[in-house]
């Protein structure tokens, strides 16, 4: 008779701990995932740093260029950009027309 509460005590434990086994290892893949999904993340994040420093550098480098330039020679820019701009206009004024 001592046997069977025993027994009950230990089929009990033997569940629970089958139970925090299932647990585990459901949480074991749960964290495998985010691991991955962690380190997807790092290579876009790393990617995008890298994008924004290129960009960066060529505004950088563009800004360099333009405070350089001659007050003539940004009025120059200037003229030429209005020219074609008035091309543009007439361009598309033909085609409304037709």
């Amino acid at each position: 008779m001592m046997n069977g509460p025993i027994d009950i005590q230990l089929k009990s434990i033997q569940q629970k701990l089958q139970q925090l086994l299932k647990q585990y290892q459901t949480v074991q893949k749960e964290n495998a995932q985010l691991k991955k999904e962690a380190e997807k993340q790092k290579i876009i994040i790393n990617s995008k740093t890298e994008q924004i420093e290129l960009l960066q550098q060529k505004l950088d480098a563009v800004q360099v260029g333009v405070n350089n330039w001659s007050d003539d020679e940004k009025i120059n820019l200037q003229k030429r950009i209005d020219t074609y701009l008035k091309e543009i206009d007439k361009c598309l004024s033909l085609l409304n027309a037709e």
